[in-house]
């Protein structure tokens, strides 16, 4: 079986940092690419940074020089660094990664099940 699992999610002030975390776990081959994603309540799923396994980042406008995204291809895990955090950040961050299993031919995608990220005014 493969999972995602993030953790790090919380209330945070306006202004203030966290940092969020997700670990792909089981019969993974490779790692093409990992990212996070968020969704606020009456709001579609956006993209918020994606990393690939040589390093290359992507950021969406609205956290460009705020968030950072880094990997540790050793241990299959994914940070979210969130600086500068905003009201309008607030909703459940998920993380996404492409990943070739031992389980199918090619690689699929694989989502966690959510942090809720909270920023107060």
């Amino acid at each position: 079986q493969v999972q995602l699992v993030e953790s790090g999610g919380g209330l945070v002030q306006a202004g203030g940092s966290l940092t969020i975390s997700c670990t792909a776990s089981g019969r993974i081959l490779f790692i093409t690419n990992m990212a996070w994603y968020r969704q606020a309540p009456g709001k579609q799923r956006e993209l918020v940074a994606f990393i690939t396994s040589g390093g290359s980042t992507n950021y969406a406008d609205s956290v460009k020089g705020r968030f950072t995204i880094s990997g540790d291809n050793a241990k299959n895990t994914v940070y979210l660094q969130m600086n500068s955090l905003r009201p309008e950040d607030t909703a459940v961050y998920y993380c996404n990664a492409q990943m070739t299993t031992a389980l199918a031919i090619a690689s699929a995608s694989y989502w966690g099940q959510g942090t809720q990220v909270t920023v107060s005014s």
